[in-house]
């Protein structure tokens, strides 16, 4: 993953949860899991959790919060034709 795609993962991530701060906080967390479980291909979600793997990662703690209820994908596997 290059480091331009990161940033642009990075900094949707925080501007979903930016809007879902203005929600009660007992539904903030799951607002954000919701809306990248909705509109993030599996491709984009499994980058999210290649970029939390790292503790400086630049995520809004709401993004951080909401992980648990993010759908992680199945690896990729390469097959063999």
């Amino acid at each position: 993953m290059s480091h331009d795609t990161k940033t642009k993962l990075v900094y949707m991530a925080n501007q979903i949860a930016t809007f879902f701060k203005s929600q009660p906080e007992s539904e903030a967390a799951l607002g954000v899991a919701s809306h990248i479980n909705k509109f993030w291909d599996p491709r984009m979600r499994r980058q999210l959790f290649e970029i939390l793997e790292n503790e400086e990662n630049g995520l809004d703690a709401l993004v951080v919060q909401a992980v648990p209820l993010i759908r992680k994908p199945e690896p990729v596997t390469h097959q063999v034709p």
